[in-house]
Formats: C-alpha cells, sequence, structure tokens
C-alpha cells in the first residue's frame, strides 16, 4: 500500500571526530520537491564547508534549524513527506551492526544515500571504496563535500535535431574543471591561449568579474577607508575554521617543540627556468609559480631526509616514518586559514603537481575545499612571499614534523662569479618539531632545498 511517511534526517557524523556543524544556508524551503541526492544545505564543520545530499526523494516538511545554528551530531535538521511502501527493519547482526534488508545494497561513503523505493537509482557505485552504514528511517546519509552523486533519470531517445550544434569551446581537461568549480560558461568566453585555446586565467577573469571575487594578496573584504558612520568596534564569535586554526595552532605551539632555520637563496636559475617551462609544450595552459618548483623539491628532499615525514604517537610511544608525502599548501581564504593537502605528491610529475595545485588553491578560494582534503597531510608548505613578507617563524600544522615557508623573491645585490650581481633571491624558513628532527637533519632538508632552487641541474646528483 502506498503512504506518505515522515523522514527525519538527522545531522550526520562528518568524519575526523567532530561533533557539531554549523548550518550554513538552506538550499530548499519548505514545500519544495526534492530528488535523492539534491544538495539541500551547507553546513560548516571545524575543518570546511560541506554539501549535505538529500537521502530521499519527496517534499521538504520542516526545517528544524535556522541558518547559523551549531547543531550537534544526530539532531534533527530537516523532514520530508516521502511516499513508498513502509520497509522492514534492518535485523541486527548480532554484533552491534545492522543487516540490510533484502535486495538493498550497502551506501558507499561520498556518493549520497541511496535509493529508497519509488525513488531514483543513484549512480554506480565505484569499485574498491569501503561501505558505510545502510540508510534506514533511523539512520543518517553519509556526507558528500561538494560533489555528491547525481540521480540518473532513464535516457530517452533523443530527437534528431536541425540546426547546427554550437562548437564546444576549446579548453583542456582542467580549465574544464575550474570552470565548472566557479560557476562559469565556457561557451560565452573568448580564449586568449594558441589557437584561442581558453586558459585558466580566462576562467578566472570571468569568475571575478562575475563574482566580484578578490583574487588580490588578500583574502576576505576589499580594503577600503574606515567609515565614520561604523560602530567604533564590532564582534564576531569565534566558530567554524577560525576556531578550530586558532586551537590546532596553540595546541601545535605548546606541545611540539619548534625549531626555526632560515636560508637565503639564489633562485636566479630556477626563475630562468620557470621562464622556458612557460614557453613549452609540455606546460601549456598550465599556472607555473615558484611554489611549483618549491613543491617538487620538497618532496625529492624528503627522500633524502625522512624525518622530516613523520609524526609523534604519544598515545603508543611510537615515531611514525610516512614513506609517502601528502604536501599540505596553507591557504588564506575568507573562513579563515585552511591546509589542504595533496595526497601522494611525491609519485607527481611536474607538470601533474602543477595542475593539483592549481586545482587545490581554486577549490580552497571557492570555499570547497573537502574535509578528505585537510586530513592526514603529512609535511606543509607555506607561501609567505605572496603577501611580500621575505622570512617568518610558521607553526607546524598539527601531527607533522615540518612546515617550510617559502619568502618573495627579490631582486638583490649578490656575489655572484666572484663579483657583485643584480639576482633574484628568497628567503626559506623551515620550523621543525625537535622531538622528531635534530638539527643535522633538518640542515640538510633545507640545504637541499635550497641547493634545487639554486642549481635546478643538481637534482640529477640527488635522484
Amino acid at each position: 500500500m502506498i503512504a506518505v511517511m515522515i523522514k527525519v534526517f538527522t545531522l550526520p557524523d562528518l568524519g575526523e571526530g567532530l561533533t557539531e556543524s554549523e548550518i550554513v544556508s538552506w538550499k530548499v524551503a519548505v514545500g519544495d520537491q526534492v530528488e535523492l541526492n539534491q544538495v539541500i544545505a551547507e553546513v560548516e564543520t571545524a575543518k570546511a564547508v560541506v554539501e549535505l545530499p538529500s537521502p530521499y526523494h519527496g517534499v521538504i516538511s520542516k526545517l528544524h534549524e535556522e541558518p547559523g545554528t551549531v547543531v550537534e551530531v544526530g539532531n534533527p535538521i530537516v523532514s520530508f513527506d516521502v511516499e513508498g511502501e513502509e520497509e522492514a527493519v534492518p535485523q541486527n547482526s548480532g554484533d552491534g551492526t545492522a543487516e540490510a534488508p533484502a535486495g538493498r545494497i550497502p551506501t558507499l561513503v561520498g556518493y549520497g544515500a541511496e535509493p529508497e523505493k519509488g525513488g531514483r537509482p543513484a549512480r554506480r557505485a565505484r569499485l574498491n571504496q569501503p561501505a558505510a552504514q545502510v540508510v534506514t528511517p533511523a539512520a543518517v546519509a553519509p556526507m558528500t563535500a561538494h560533489a555528491p552523486a547525481v540521480a540518473q533519470a532513464p535516457v530517452a531517445q533523443q530527437p534528431q535535431r536541425s540546426e547546427p550544434v554550437a562548437e564546444r569551446p576549446r579548453s583542456t581537461p582542467p580549465v574544464r574543471k575550474l570552470a565548472r568549480d566557479l560557476g562559469v560558461d565556457l561557451s560565452t568566453l573568448s580564449g586568449t591561449g594558441v589557437d584561442g585555446l581558453i586558459t585558466r586565467d580566462d576562467v578566472r577573469a570571468a569568475s571575478s568579474t562575475a563574482q566580484g571575487v578578490n583574487f588580490g594578496f588578500v583574502a576576505g573584504e576589499q580594503n577600503m577607508p574606515f567609515d565614520l558612520e561604523k560602530p567604533r568596534e564590532s564582534r564576531a564569535p569565534i566558530k567554524g575554521v577560525r576556531k578550530y586554526t586558532a586551537a590546532a595552532m596553540v595546541a601545535s605551539a605548546f606541545t611540539a617543540p619548534h625549531v626555526t632555520e632560515m636560508l637565503t637563496v639564489d633562485v636566479t636559475p630556477s626563475m630562468e627556468l620557470l621562464t622556458k617551462l612557460k614557453a613549452s609544450r609540455a606546460f601549456r595552459g598550465l599556472k607555473l609559480t615558484p611554489l611549483t618548483l618549491v613543491a617538487k623539491a620538497v618532496c625529492i628532499a624528503i627522500a633524502r631526509n625522512p624525518s622530516l615525514n613523520s609524526r609523534w604517537e604519544e598515545q603508543s610511544q611510537e615515531i611514525v616514518t610516512m614513506h609517502y608525502v601528502n604536501l599540505g599548501i596553507a591557504a588564506a581564504t575568507p573562513r579563515g586559514l585552511t591546509v589542504p593537502n595533496i595526497k601522494d605528491a611525491q609519485k607527481l610529475s611536474l607538470t601533474e603537481l602543477a595542475q593539483a595545485l592549481s586545482e587545490l588553491t581554486d577549490t580552497a578560494r571557492a570555499g570547497k575545499t573537502t574535509p578528505e582534503d585537510l586530513s592526514r597531510g603529512t609535511i606543509s608548505i607555506t607561501n609567505i612571499g605572496v603577501f611580500g613578507i621575505d622570512a617568518g617563524t610558521p607553526i607546524l600544522n598539527p601531527g607533522e614534523a615540518a612546515i617550510l615557508a617559502m619568502g618573495a623573491v627579490r631582486k638583490l645585490p649578490w656575489e655572484y662569479q666572484d663579483e657583485v650581481a643584480l639576482r633574484q633571491v628568497m628567503t626559506l624558513s623551515l620550523s621543525f618539531d625537535h622531538r622528531l628532527v635534530d638539527g643535522e637533519q633538518g640542515s640538510k632538508f633545507l640545504a637541499d632545498v635550497g641547493t634545487i632552487l639554486a642549481d635546478p641541474g643538481m637534482l640529477i646528483t640527488m635522484i
């Protein structure tokens, strides 16, 4: 018998031990018809803003919380009116886990909720993905972070077109992905690349013009003169990313004994190399910056100095050395400082690393960094040079043994071939956990990075 049932969706456990989230915005209203896996809300955890997909195909009957409200995991946030036959309650297997009713497939993390009767089929699951809990009337659908699965309807036969089909704009797959992330219609753009190719800069310029986004040095509000009509002070609650970052930095500063070393390097050869690479076919359409070369140098230096890629485990009293590099890149965003990381960066070629860095920064600026991107980092880089800063004493990202700050590249008088010449110079500042890294190891790592940047040809002696 077909009946209308009320289904209550509670705030899901978003992982990483987080117990609460703030409702940033609702994408639906009471009375709206929603599809399975349709984004219904944005919530902000202590690490990132995450999109929540609908676990049901039905009508929104109640929104339990207003935007700006902090909700604990497990509390109701939205109710649905759902048509369908009432289903059997899953039986307990005896070990505390629920068994799926016959004919139902466990949900996969990152793919939204499984379809209920009367709903549309969800996207086919990828292979080798871990299974999550089965969705039941009392269960919680897993979250998807800005990449919810899209429900697919049966494909209808397409009528023949009598009008000519518009030619697809010329662009590369990374540029098309960037356009999707920033909401830019490529068909409206004229490419400035070779033969009219649409580049990343074209997409960013269109996004900045359409949304009024400031991609300058300072994230957040534009620098404006003081408004004399404003109150003398303003207050804002400490919450979200800012609250998490503050707690993490305090814990790091008072847990790990920080040591900072600095090295000033003539990077003129690296800057000349960047100019050559930008003109090459292999790097056409990619954004190459000094950060790209520094990131590659860090991955190579880590292989020679593995203690910089380790962590201290207090509970087990063990030092864990990672033989992979999840490279964190500190990013200043309107919501605060985040450190997303590139997984297995040591496996990437220079072109792949350049692409990954560009996508990482674009995603962070758009506020779409996922919790997964923010977790399991092993070593980090902070590019303070983009703010015109030469050197600093960076604080370790919690759980990591080292962080490298790269300063601004400046033209300075420098000793070169026994003469004084105007050279391009950068200062590198390395902070490390002295429990894990001895002064000798930290110095050798910093020297290796400096050697690569001062003379890229020396790489042949290191690998």
